[in-house]
């Protein structure tokens, strides 16, 4: 038998099955995703796009 090794993220899908094939982001992607400047100019640009579309329709 082999032994899996059990990363601390992948803990809470233990218990069913179905989730074995769930992506779990990597270091990279939680600090992009936790970074406030990050999120600010995320913000900024859909908000630019909104602006833009909305601005053809009228």
């Amino acid at each position: 038998m082999s032994k899996k090794k059990i990363v601390a993220e992948e803990t809470n899908f233990q218990k069913n099955d179905a989730f074995n094939l769930t992506m779990i982001p990597g270091a990279f992607a939680r600090k992009m995703r936790t970074c406030l400047i990050w999120q600010f100019i995320r913000f900024i640009t859909i908000n630019i796009k909104m602006i833009i579309v909305v601005g053809k329709s009228h």
